[in-house]
């Protein structure tokens, strides 16, 4: 596998690459469900397209991540799956939707993956565990009134994409999450019990379409069974927080 890019996600693939060497993997794109950028977007569009092209040219694979979060599935009429409408409310995610669309008539085999909030060790500060522990670390913490957040464990996306992979699944929009859709409340409580803190809350008031559904899992089931491993949120809290404390001290 060749992988595009350096980052969290670029080197937590890095144990898989050399299982599919036909697969070019891009994990170099926008990573922040809140980027506004035309620049940025323009970025990763401009190297998408080139990878398409030259995928398309030698037989390979393209694998896109793309998101499954409220950006994508939040709109009120949505129902977290692969293959319903959706109606991305940011930037970020009718740029993410619209790459999407791009791959799929570009006559190049190609694999999209709409990850949720992945959480694990040395992620960017911007991201979801890292940003909550600085909050509660700080003693205040923003919360969006009945906002909800699906935690998965970057190790279980790597082991979904193996399988699909392995399996040769192909030209394929497949949801990676829990299924789980927490209240991010509830998150909080968690980080605060490990951390041995309570943080002031400060609560701000979000249209519905900020909160979205739960993600259907239906199909990453189907596609590849048993690469998911345990969907609790507090399981997969507990196992990152300590390192994240660290690289935030």
């Amino acid at each position: 596998m060749e992988i595009v890019g350096h980052g969290f996600l670029a080197r937590n693939l890095r144990p898989v690459a050399g299982r599919h060497p036909d697969v070019v993997a891009v994990a170099s794109g926008v990573s922040s469900t809140a980027a506004v950028s035309d620049a940025e977007f323009l970025r990763e569009a401009t190297q998408l397209y080139e990878i398409v092209q030259r995928c398309r040219s030698a037989r390979r694979k393209v694998v896109f991540f793309s998101t499954a979060a409220a950006a994508m599935y939040g709109a009120p009429v949505g129902h977290g799956r692969e293959d319903g409408p959706v109606y991305p409310y940011s930037p970020y995610g009718r740029h993410k939707l619209a790459l999407e669309a791009v791959l799929a008539a570009s006559g190049a085999d190609y694999l999209v993956l709409r990850l949720s909030h992945v959480v694990g060790a040395d992620q960017p500060p911007h991201q979801l565990l890292p940003a909550l522990v600085r909050q509660v670390m700080s003693g205040t913490v923003r919360l969006y009134r009945g906002a909800r957040r699906d935690l998965v464990d970057v190790v279980d996306v790597v082991a979904v994409l193996d399988g699909l992979l392995s399996a040769g699944v192909s030209n394929e929009v497949v949801n990676v999450a829990s299924g789980q859709a927490t209240p991010v409340e509830l998150i909080v409580e968690h980080i605060e019990r490990r951390l041995g803190r309570v943080a002031a809350k400060e609560l701000v008031e979000i249209s519905g379409s900020h909160s979205a559904a739960p993600i259907s899992v239906e199909k990453i089931h189907r596609l590849a069974p048993g690469t998911m491993g345990d969907r609790d949120y507090r399981t997969v809290l507990d196992k990152y927080i300590p390192a994240t404390v660290g690289a935030t001290t």
